[in-house]
Parts: C-alpha cells; structure tokens; sequence
C-alpha cells in the first residue's frame, strides 16, 4: 500500500482547523491497525491531542505559535507502545504502509527534533518507564527509555545512588532523551555527558530489527555501536533501554562563590583546576552581564565583578581537600572568595527555567550552547558577543560556562529581542545564530555541546562533520531506505513534499 492509500488528505481549512495549519488523517483500516497493537487508549487522533505533540521547546516554533502558526504541521496521530514487542509491531506497520514516524520522550529539547514536517506519526515512549535492574556490584542500572528524569534520580537516590546526569530539564525530560541528543547534566565536569555514562541499551532499528548492545566495562570489537544511537535523534532507530553507570550518593557536599578580576582569569583557574585532575562536581563561570544579575547586593564584587561558583562533593576529607586546593588555585589568579549567596539561590533554582517568562511576555529569547578549546575561547566569546550585540541595539546577550573540561568548555549563551514586529524579530533571530555558529566553527570549537543538533542546526553540520555527513547519510540510507523515521533531522534527507523551519 502507498502512502496516498494510507492517508486521507485533508487540509487545515476543510479539517476545521486555523488557515495554513496543514494536516493530513490516516485512512480508517491504518487506524484501526494501529489501534490494535497499543489499544484505542493510548492511539491518539484529536486535533487537541496532535497539537500538544505538533512542537517541542524550539523557540523559533513557540514564536510561531505565539502568532498563530504551526512550527510546521500537525501529526497524522500518536501512538504510545506499552513495550518492544508493541513497538516493533508499530514500526513493522509503518514500513508495510510507507508511514513515516518521530521518536517521542518528553518533547523537553529545544533544537526541532520531534516537529512534524509532513505530518509524521508521533511515537511517545513514555509508558515504558521503569527500572529494570540495578546491579550493586557492577556500579549500574538499566532503565526503560521512557521514564521521567526526575523520577528515575529519585528512584536511584532511594537506594543512595545518583545517575550523576542533572541536567536543568531533569523533572521535564526522559532517559531515553538525554542519550537520544547525547546530552550533559550540571555535574558533567565530575561524571560525564552522557555518552560517559551509558555503557549498554537496547533499540528498535528503522527496519524493524531489535539492536542489544551488552553493556560491559570497555570493549575493543569495532566502531562503537552504542555510539550510532547515542546522539542519533532518533534518525536510525528507537532507544528502548539504557544500562548506565551510577555512583553512591556523596557523602559531603559543599560550594564556593569566587570573585574574579576577569574573565580570562577565570578561564586560566578553572582550566587549572581540571588540568590538576581535580573534579569539583559543578563549576559556573560567567561573564560580565550574567555576573551583576547575581551579585548586584555583593560589594566585593565592584572590583573583582566575575562569578565563579563551585561545588565539591564526595568523601568528607577528599570534598574539603578537592575544595581548598581548588581554591588555591583561583587564588593565584586572582580570585577571592565571596559570600555564598550566588552559590545558595543557584540550588535553589538549579531546575528552573528562566525562558518562560520572557517568552510569554513577548520577548524573543533563545540560548545556544557550543563548545571552545582553552587555545579559542577567549577570542571566539569576544568575538561572538560583539557580532551579537552589532545586530540590533537592544539585543541582550550573556554568557557562561557551566561545563568544562581539561581541553576546553562549552559556551551556554542567551540572546533575547524585545517585543517587536514578527518578521524583522525572525531575520534578527537566524542572523544571531547564524553567526554564533560560524564565528564557533571559525575559532576551531563544536557548534552544539548538549542540545544536539534536531532541525534547527541542519544548515551548520555539515561543515562541522564535512565528510561525516556522507557516513551518517549512508548508514541512515542502508538502515532506512524509505527515509520513514524521523525524516529532516540531524541534517540528513528531508521526506519529499515535508516543510521546512
């Protein structure tokens, strides 16, 4: 059957529906197919309930709908599979009927990657969301992919283990979504991203088949298989199940708030810090503008105005010497410390997200998040916030640093227009990143660090990648021949007749 036969195509007017919203409904026997592998309950055609899964935390699209407009189309239908059998039953299906489909966790990313472009078939995972096992001895957990972040620590800090993976969105994202877009947590200088954590999972390809990659301590039998799905957006297959390494819950925690002279300064401590194999748990540096924000009441820093917030955490007397010899070191750069207020309100907000606010109050606000070696960085801050701020007099823009490494840091910076008419706050919007990325790329750094890549980054990758993108393009092509899951992302072929972002 083609896909003409297993839709009936119907637009946005005739469906009912605001002008220009494109939609198209699966034919009566593809619902009713559908229908019998998961249960009517959890197979999902109304127009309230394809509009929830039509977007995920892309700016640009919540722009769009702020005027009323679709980020691109509504899908034809949800599904939530209870588990692999059912979720191989699915994607069976949809190669049968020529049905395209998008991997759904959370809808929790902010890059486009589960927009519906030609009204694709949602897939939410969410209902396979338990723990599996977990192992003391080996130091590991598996865990189904659709769970909640946040429940997923909670379970794991009940048995006094972290995930040692914190990202901001933990409350708002799955398991399966941080490896899907090979994310970072808010102690990734002590435990890694993601991809450092993962050690084993299972899959559903694109063609049907289940992928079981054993999770074992390292491995030398080819390429990493684990790391074709992790990181792949869903592009190649469905992340069913993840086994990742998890550490006993620190026995002592503490922070410090620094003063810096400068910003370089605080590049040069924080790089030695990681450069003496210290491993603070969380490290913030930020620049000027996102600096007086937090310590406007604090007069040390009228003279010394660049924060630094650092936090230790471990064995008792291995936190307090990882602290005081970390200090010492940002000491020699000219550093003092500071009252712990900045250290104390970031706790207490470390989940929060700030972009609600301004984006309901009609501001155009995005972050992007790329990453700099210690040889770039420096320039390539100045060079990015200046081109930024040349786009428009009232283009606010900060920065910081809240992952770093020995070799380098990635650059999490916010942008935000004021109110302004829709069409000239667009072209404002793609020049910024437009030039974020480029002047990235151009000082040697990565132009995504934890956010993946999605939709919105296609243009770039290709010149970060150069030949890789060939690679991906034929492994997808090989795996995948109809392009039928999650066609457009990851800077791979767009399905004929899909729209664009």
């Amino acid at each position: 059957m083609t896909k003409q036969a297993s839709f009936n195509n119907v637009g946005g007017a005739e469906a009912g529906l605001p002008p220009g919203w494109r939609v198209e409904d699966l034919s009566a026997p593809i619902c009713a197919a559908f229908a019998d592998i998961v249960g009517t309950t959890y197979f999902l055609t109304s127009h309230a309930d394809r509009y929830a899964y039509c977007r995920d935390r892309l700016p640009y699209g919540l722009f769009r709908l702020r005027g009323g407009k679709l980020p691109c189309t509504l899908p034809a239908a949800i599904v939530c599979p209870a588990d692999e059998a059912e979720l191989i039953a699915i994607v069976s299906l949809a190669i049968r009927e020529k049905i395209a489909l998008i991997p759904f966790g959370a809808g929790s990313g902010v890059l486009g990657g589960t927009i519906p472009l030609n009204c694709e078939v949602v897939v939410d995972l969410k209902r396979m969301n338990r723990i599996v096992a977990l192992n003391d001895l080996d130091g590991t957990v598996t865990v189904q992919a659709g769970m909640n972040g946040g429940q997923f620590e909670e379970a794991l800090n009940q048995r006094g283990y972290t995930s040692g993976h914190l990202p901001q969105s933990i409350y708002m994202s799955t398991v399966g979504g941080w490896a899907a877009c090979r994310g970072a947590g808010q102690a990734s200088s002590r435990y890694g991203k993601i991809e450092d954590i993962v050690v084993g999972l299972k899959a559903v390809l694109a063609n049907g088949q289940s992928l079981d990659v054993r999770p074992v301590a390292r491995r030398s039998v080819g390429p990493s298989i684990k790391d074709m799905l992790v990181g792949s957006e869903g592009v190649f297959g469905f992340i069913t199940q993840l086994t990742m390494r998890i550490w006993r819950l620190p026995e002592h925690e503490l922070g410090v708030v620094l003063a810096f002279p400068t910003l370089d300064a605080g590049f040069d401590a924080l790089r030695g810090i990681m450069q003496s194999e210290l491993r603070p748990m969380v490290m913030r540096l930020y620049d000027m503008e996102e600096s007086q924000q937090r310590t406007a009441k604090l007069p040390v820093f009228r003279e010394k105005p660049i924060l630094c917030i650092l936090k230790f955490s471990g064995l008792h007397e291995m936190a307090e010497l990882e602290r005081d010899l970390s200090v010492k070191i940002c000491q020699s750069h000219g550093a003092v410390v500071a009252d712990s207020s900045p250290y104390e309100e970031w706790e207490k907000n470390r989940y929060s997200s700030y972009s609600i606010k301004w984006q309901t109050e009609g501001y155009f606000m995005d972050t992007i998040e790329v990453t700099g070696t210690w040889s770039g960085l420096s320039a390539m801050y100045a060079e990015i916030s200046r081109a930024v701020h040349a786009l428009h007099p009232e283009f606010y823009f900060g920065a910081h640093w809240s992952h770093i490494y020995s070799e380098g840091a990635c650059q999490y910076m916010t942008m935000r227009l004021p109110p302004m008419d829709e069409g000239t706050a667009f072209a404002l919007h793609r020049q910024a990143w437009d030039t974020v990325e480029r002047l990235c790329l151009a000082h040697g750094g990565s132009i995504a660090h934890h956010h993946g890549a999605g939709l919105f980054r296609n243009q770039w990758l290709r010149e970060e990648l150069n030949t890789g993108m060939d690679l991906l393009q034929i492994l997808k092509d090989g795996i995948d021949p109809d392009n039928l899951l999650n066609p457009g992302k990851l800077g791979l072929r767009p399905a004929v007749g899909a729209d664009t972002v």
